[in-house]
Order: C-alpha cells, then sequence, then structure tokens
C-alpha cells in the first residue's frame, strides 16, 4: 500500500501510539511476538441510538499480574491500529502499574486491528466510527467489566498517546463518574483543518543543532520539483527514489502524492526522534534527525537532491521496504477497497475517515517556514472526496472540525486530573496543551523529547529530561489516587 495520506497517530500497524499525519495515523510497524490472552467483549454498535440493539466482539487486553484488591484499575486505549500486545509488559505505565498494584486493560478502538463492528467498511458502515462511538464503548466497558469483576469502587485511570490521548483526556472530560484520571501522552486536542504548523515544527527541530539541515532540504526538494517539469526525468527520479512502478505524473494530485511521500520519510524521522519504540517491532529506531542531518551535510554524496535521495535509501534499508509506492491512482484503489481483507483494512481507509469528518489534521506545505513544497491543504481535501464521495469537501470536512473543538473544548478544555506530557521535537505538541490551565490540568513539556516518549520503556541513552517527566507523572497519579 502507498505510503501517502494514510496518516502517521500515530497514528500506532501495533502501535499504541499513533503518529498523525494523514497517513502516519495508519501505518503502523509489526506485532512482536508477546504471550498475552485476546479476550472478547460484547460491546453495543451504536450507543446513541436505544432502539439500535445490534452488538460486536470488541478485543482487549488483560494483565493482573500486579493487581490487589486496593488497587487502581489502569486502561490502556487503543488507537487507530491494531492493538499491540507488547503493551502489556512493557512501558512506562507497566512499571507504574507495578508499583501501584493496578489491574490493566488494553481496549482495542473500534474499526481497527481485529475489533470489526460490521461486515465491511462501506461509507455508511463508517458512519459508527467516531471519537464519541470510542468514548462510549470505554464506558460501557468499564461499567459491565466493574460489576463482571466486582472491582467496587477502585479508582479507573486512563492511558493513551496521540490520538488515543486525545480519548484518555475527553473521556475524563465527558465521564468524569467513571475516569478518576487520565494521562494524555501527545495529545493533539485541538482539531484543526490545515496543520502547516506540523512542517514548520520538523523545520525548527531540524535545526536545533544543524541549522543548515532544513535549508538543505528545501533545495533538495525545490530541485526535485524542477525536474519533474520535464517528464524525460521520470526515469531518473524511478531510479533515485527507488520507486516500485516507472514514475507517472498526470494531475496536480499525482505530483502532490509523489512530493507528499518522500517528505514523509523525514516526517517520520523527526515525530519519532530517539523514541525507544524497538519492542514494538520498530526497524527504524537508529535513523535519527542525527542521521539524516549528517548525511544531507556530506557533499561527497553529491548535490543536496542526491543527499536527500540518499536519506530516503538509508531509511528504506532499515526499515527493510524494498521500494516506495507513489502512485496516487493506486493509493485511491486500495482506500477505496471497504473489505476487511484490503490493502488499507489495518487503519488506513478508517483513519483517513476520522481525520474527513472530525480532526483535519493534514499537513500541508502551505506555510513558508517549513523545508518542503507541494502538497497544499487542497490536495488533502481532494482525497477525502476521491475516497469517500463527492459529498467530502472543503465545506463538510470544515464543519466536523469546528464540530470536534465545540465539543471536546480544544485546547480550552475544562476537567482536572488530567496531565498532559508533550514532547518539544514532535510536531504534534503544536495541538497539545503545553501549559498547565490548572492545578490539576498539568502540562509537562519535555525538551529533547519526541512523540509519546514518556509512554516507552526508560533506556540509558534517552533525552535527559525524560526521567523527570515519568516521575513526574508517577507523583501526580498518587497524590490524586490519596484525595
Amino acid at each position: 500500500m502507498a505510503r501517502a495520506q494514510l496518516f502517521v497517530l500515530l497514528c500506532l500497524g501495533a502501535s499504541l501510539c499513533s503518529g498523525f499525519t494523514n497517513r502516519r495515523f495508519s501505518r503502523r510497524p509489526s506485532e512482536m511476538p508477546v504471550t498475552v490472552q485476546d479476550h472478547w467483549f460484547e460491546q453495543r454498535l451504536d450507543h446513541f441510538n436505544g432502539a439500535d440493539t445490534r452488538v460486536w466482539k470488541q478485543r482487549y487486553y488483560v494483565n493482573d499480574s500486579f493487581t490487589s484488591d486496593d488497587g487502581p484499575v489502569f486502561m490502556m486505549i487503543g488507537g487507530e491500529g491494531t492493538a499491540n500486545p507488547a503493551w502489556m509488559t512493557q512501558g512506562t505505565w507497566m512499571t507504574y502499574a507495578e508499583k501501584m498494584r493496578a489491574l490493566c486493560f488494553l481496549l482495542e478502538h473500534r474499526f481497527y486491528g481485529k475489533s470489526h463492528p460490521t461486515e465491511n467498511m462501506t461509507v455508511a458502515n463508517l458512519h459508527y466510527l467516531s471519537s464519541q462511538q470510542a468514548l462510549a464503548d470505554l464506558a460501557h466497558f468499564q461499567v459491565v467489566m466493574t460489576e463482571k469483576l466486582g472491582l467496587g469502587n477502585r479508582k479507573w485511570i486512563v492511558f493513551g498517546g496521540s490520538y488515543p490521548g486525545c480519548l484518555a483526556a475527553w473521556y475524563r472530560l465527558k465521564f468524569p463518574h467513571l475516569a478518576y484520571a487520565a494521562v494524555a501522552s501527545s495529545a493533539p486536542v485541538q482539531a484543526v483543518l490545515n496543520f502547516y504548523e506540523y512542517l514548520d515544527v520538523v523545520q525548527s527541530s531540524l535545526a536545533r543543532n544543524y541549522s543548515d539541515c532544513p535549508k538543505t532540504i528545501k533545495v533538495a526538494s525545490d530541485s526535485l520539483i524542477e525536474l519533474l517539469a520535464h517528464k524525460e526525468n521520470y526515469e531518473k527520479i524511478t531510479r533515485d527514489f527507488n520507486l516500485c512502478k516507472p514514475l507517472e505524473i498526470n494531475s496536480k494530485m499525482d505530483m502532490a502524492f509523489f512530493l507528499d511521500t518522500t517528505a514523509e520519510y523525514i516526517m517520520d524521522v523527526v515525530q519519532y526522534n530517539n523514541d525507544n519504540r524497538e519492542f514494538e517491532g520498530v526497524k527504524t529506531t537508529n535513523i535519527t534527525i542525527q542521521v539524516v542531518c549528517d548525511i544531507m551535510a556530506n557533499k561527497s554524496w553529491g548535490s543536496p537532491y542526491d543527499r536527500y535521495a540518499k536519506v530516503i535509501h538509508t531509511i528504506l534499508k532499515a526499515a527493510q521496504e524494498k521500494c516506495i509506492e507513489a502512485s496516487y491512482r493506486s493509493y485511491i484503489q486500495d482506500m477505496r477497497d471497504c473489505h476487511w481483507e484490503g490493502a488499507a483494512s489495518t487503519g488506513g481507509r478508517q483513519w483517513m475517515y476520522q481525520t474527513c469528518t472530525e480532526f483535519g489534521y493534514f499537513q500541508s506545505s502551505d506555510s513558508t517556514s517549513q523545508p518542503s513544497s507541494g502538497f497544499p491543504l487542497s490536495y488533502h481535501i481532494l482525497q477525502c472526496a476521491d475516497i469517500y464521495g463527492s459529498e467530502f469537501n472543503l465545506s463538510m470536512v470544515s464543519a466536523a472540525v469546528q464540530q470536534t473543538n465545540e465539543n471536546y473544548g480544544g485546547l480550552n478544555i475544562h476537567s482536572s486530573r488530567i496531565v498532559f506530557p508533550n514532547g518539544l521535537i514532535d510536531p504534534w505538541h503544536a495541538l497539545g496543551i503545553n501549559m498547565s490551565l490548572s492545578t490539576d490540568v498539568v502540562a509537562i513539556p519535555i525538551q529533547d523529547a519526541a512523540h509519546c516518549a514518556d509512554m516507552y520503556p526508560a533506556r540509558p541513552e534517552e533525552p535527559s529530561m525524560l526521567p523527570a517527566a515519568r516521575k513526574q507523572i508517577y507523583d501526580l497519579l498518587t497524590k490524586w489516587l490519596q484525595l
């Protein structure tokens, strides 16, 4: 399946911390072999229509190895990809669980992984895919499991990263009688149509220790655009960027898709810079901003364009990807496939639907303060229409984004006992809570850290601010549980 427009979250195939670039949300690492049993919960299809009695089976995982009768209940919220059982034995929340004697659940998000509410993913069926339905899933799960397992008055704390981080905050906001506290890591709670700031942060993050790096990437990107203006260069570009098929540019969308696809490799590196994701099955953890900028600074590799191609080849090799799928036509065909066995069924079709109907989050090149060009907002909006139908136009998507902020409050969230950790390297922090809103809606900005960095297992070479951030989260949860 083509990389482009599947949204990073990342989105999280198998991560709980999604990436979020209209593709990054569904391009996920492979599952690691962890022995954790699948469990199934009978869930309602439509929580907002009492006359609809249809139900389906939602997957969840449980770890009861630390639990005590007076300990809290932790619930990790699944995101826009297959829930990864590796999180049931690893990650910062497991460290907290052991210390606090918590019972731990992980609930897979509806329409992702093996949690299939409907027989397929037609647009009519995707109507049941929304953050509001997902929050109601959490509530119903909590109420039923509390009664079934005799959990009594034990306090539930929810965890999530990226889109699931938003869900964690919103669950505490909308269901305060159920969620006692929330840890919302790298949560972009402000929905926005044109998220051009994403690439603004990419530029500033690249330049932190390598001031010329984003400038050189910009020169390379502009050189690529110049070459694309002449068809006689297509064979060279196909070879230079190791495309799976000969490059074809027959429309503005073909052009924008190719430029977006190549830019995404750099965007991913910045978003997850130095994150400890290897336990999830991620193969590119050794590719960092330093690696990218060292290559871009090495004139022995040739022109900035040649160095840019070298960066892409280096990332492909690390990811064990044979080539780049850069055909917009193929991408649209995959994304239109509504079957659970389809190429985009791991999350691409589903997450793109959510961006078109709730969040926007479209990472455009509509700013002059970024290292890439060629994929404006109009390109992202047209994808909504090309995939789901002509009614998914700018007016509809704009209204949907506004409705999301009206419903949840955006950056002006009024709640309590929520902590918002954000890595400041991560482009998604631009849509998050970076200053505390009150004494118990607490922001933890983390210098030199990337997306969901606080969630991953600790290691010696991690950013120096991370241990203190994890301790601050633990201290807040401990204090709140004593209230």
